[in-house]
Formats: C-alpha cells, sequence, structure tokens
C-alpha cells in the first residue's frame, strides 16, 4: 500500500484541551504554559497564562513536540524507555536538539485509535501538577496517552 488513511487533531480539538487546562490552572491558582502540537511537532495552540514564567513557553512546547515524536510521556527514559541518568539525558537532548527532546515530566502524546496524532505540553507547577493537567487535556477530547490504549 503506497497510501495510509490518517487522522489529525482539529482546531476545535486543540482548544477543547487547552481550555481543560487552562481552568484547572485557574481554579488552583497556578499559572503555566501549555503547548499543544500536531503529530509532526508543529504548533496548533499555545497560550501563557497572566504571571506564567516566560522560560516556561519553551519547556512547554519542548514536552509537547517530544510527547509526539516518542509518542509517550515525557520522562527521564530515552527514545526506547531506557532509563537514563543525569549526563545521558542531557546528551540526548543536546543531540536531538534543546527544542526537540526533554527529560521533563509533563508533555504527553495525543493517541487517538491507537494513532499518535499530536502532544501536548504543561509546564509552571510542579511536575506531578504538570503531568496531570496535561492528562486531564487528553482525556478532554476522548484521548489517551498510550499506543495500546483505546
Amino acid at each position: 500500500m503506497y497510501v495510509a488513511a490518517s487522522k489529525r487533531l482539529t482546531l476545535v480539538g486543540a482548544r477543547k484541551m487547552m481550555e481543560t487546562a487552562i481552568t484547572i490552572a485557574e481554579r488552583e491558582r497556578v499559572p503555566i504554559s501549555v503547548a499543544i502540537a500536531d503529530a509532526g511537532g508543529h504548533l496548533i495552540v499555545f497560550e501563557r497564562m497572566d504571571g506564567g514564567r516566560f522560560h516556561t513557553i519553551h519547556s512547554s512546547t519542548t514536552k509537547a513536540v517530544c510527547a509526539a515524536s516518542n509518542k509517550r510521556p515525557t520522562t527521564a527514559k530515552g527514545a526506547q524507555g531506557q532509563p537514563l541518568d543525569t549526563s545521558h539525558a542531557i546528551g540526548l537532548a543536546l543531540a536531538a536538539g534543546a527544542e526537540r527532546w526533554t527529560a521533563m515530566e509533563g508533555g504527553y502524546p495525543i493517541i487517538v485509535d491507537g494513532e499518535c496524532i499530536g502532544g501536548v505540553g504543561v509546564s509552571g507547577g510542579t511536575w506531578e501538577f504538570d503531568d496531570r493537567v496535561a492528562r486531564e487535556a487528553l482525556t478532554a477530547i476522548g484521548a489517551t496517552y498510550t499506543i495500546d490504549s483505546k
């Protein structure tokens, strides 16, 4: 087969995810940045809340891109899921490009029917907060973050 049908994240879907993330952050009074990218790592929507630190722009975008590229949540693990020490994590970020790979939690792939259609990245809270908000944004559109889940 030379051509495959594929799904894509719509602007409406990305906006719904954004609305969910920002609502949680406003309720809990944590100023965050949220980035939502398509499957190729191209930004669809981005928002930095009032009071959000400027460095969270880059970290949320990198989390979204990394999650979409690896098709798994961002963590201190390599592309094959192997544990990385600090030196290897930094080396991987340098090799892949600082805007393409991160070991920081808070990035999730957006999986629908087993297909990765993008990534979401949240930055500005604790790593647990960023992680939870990103997961809740996924569920707002009925997506998951693992390939084998439906």
